[in-house]
């Protein structure tokens, strides 16, 4: 009987390691295929709102059936678990795995947050995708957001906005003057260089507020959500355009570590989940809108004005100086800055030509809503 040589027993004692290595891995893949994780997901919405309150509801569905109930996530509407305005800390301090809110709303921990949501005058919804997905867009968001534990994902578009509701006409900038408005973000800012005292509340107080008088005006978001509010029933006059908001972006905003947690394949349903909800929220309001508006005028007998001509042009010279301001206070605000208008006036140059051309050929007469 030969004894085996000792290069031969390496060879084979290394071949059966090999063996039981790809064994183990196979063991761990499937212990991950079969591991479920149950997540917690809180909102700045009234539970099922239409539109961004049903876009939640729609992600933790997909995502239940695309990882066969691996990953599931209980959707909590604003107040619920925590109060619409906490969202951001219940996600970045662990309460939280997941949450669905606007950046505007944190700009007191990260002023340059706002950029992400809603800038007067600034990109549209398509806009707004296309600097976040192509531009470079996402990676500054995250980068924002990285001195807090979470990531971020673009998860639902508003378009345009409605410029709000209002207790009295809006003839002149002279009729801003003392007026208590709801309105957050760079357009509340520009509204309180005009002469209004603006309030910061979650959407669910703002038709309680209206109607009692601790506002005299307010915006929401566009005919869908509004009438939904029912906030005809508390303001006659009811003004376009949404000059301040051209689109507000919503955000999926993750827990790092939680995230982390995930074996790849839940993450890549996650953040495919997140892309068709955020196609999916902008498709509705585009679908829903003009019925709603409808419905608003036709029905209920809302006065619907466009924004005097003075408004428009003092709104949009104050916002020059506001969006200046909120450049220059930080370095990351002047990067994340540069990047937005490099953009917009990049698809600017191009949508004249395509978009705005196009929309002026279609309607050659103009404004028809009078």
């Amino acid at each position: 009987m030969k004894v085996k040589t000792l290069p031969v027993a390496i060879a084979m004692t290394t071949a059966m390691s090999a063996s039981l290595l790809a064994v183990s891995s196979i063991d761990n893949h499937a212990q991950a295929q079969e591991e479920e994780f149950r997540w917690k997901m809180v909102t700045s919405w009234p539970k099922n709102f239409p539109g961004v309150g049903q876009g939640p509801e729609r992600l933790a569905e997909l995502v239940d059936e695309m990882s066969d109930g691996r990953l599931t996530i209980e959707v909590f509407g604003a107040g619920q678990l925590v109060p619409g305005f906490e969202v951001f800390d219940a996600v970045s301090d662990g309460t939280a795995e997941l949450g669905h809110s606007a950046s505007y709303y944190w700009k007191g921990k990260a002023p340059a947050a706002q950029f992400f949501a809603a800038v007067p005058f600034g990109m549209n919804a398509q806009e707004m995708n296309a600097w976040l997905h192509f531009g470079g867009g996402m990676e500054l968001w995250n980068e924002l957001y990285d001195d807090f534990g979470v990531d971020v994902l673009v998860a639902g578009a508003s378009g345009v906005q409605m410029g709000g509701w209002y207790n009295k006409e809006i003839n002149s900038v002279d009729d801003l003057d003392g007026l208590k408005m709801r309105m957050p973000g760079l357009g509340g800012e520009v509204m309180s260089r005009m002469g209004v005292a603006i309030v910061n509340m979650p959407g669910g107080e703002i038709f309680t507020s209206l109607q009692s008088g601790a506002i005299d005006a307010t915006e929401w978001i566009g005919p869908y959500n509004d009438l939904a509010f029912g906030l005809h029933q508390a303001a006659d006059y009811y003004y376009y355009p949404g000059w301040h908001e051209p689109t507000v972006m919503f955000e999926a905003i993750v827990n790092e570590e939680a995230m982390a947690e995930l074996p790849a394949d839940l993450q890549a349903i996650l953040k495919t989940a997140v892309r068709d909800v955020n196609a999916n929220v902008l498709d509705e309001y585009t679908a829903r809108n003009n019925d709603a508006l409808e419905t608003l005028v036709n029905e209920h007998d809302v006065e619907l004005r466009r924004i005097p001509d003075d408004v428009l042009a003092q709104a949009r010279e104050h916002s020059e100086d506001v969006v200046a301001e909120l450049a220059e206070s930080s370095e990351m605000a002047t990067r994340i800055y540069e990047s937005y208008s490099a953009f917009q006036d990049k698809v600017e140059d191009y949508h004249a030509i395509s978009e705005q051309a196009y929309y002026n050929a279609r309607n050659p007469d103009g404004d028809t809503t009078e």
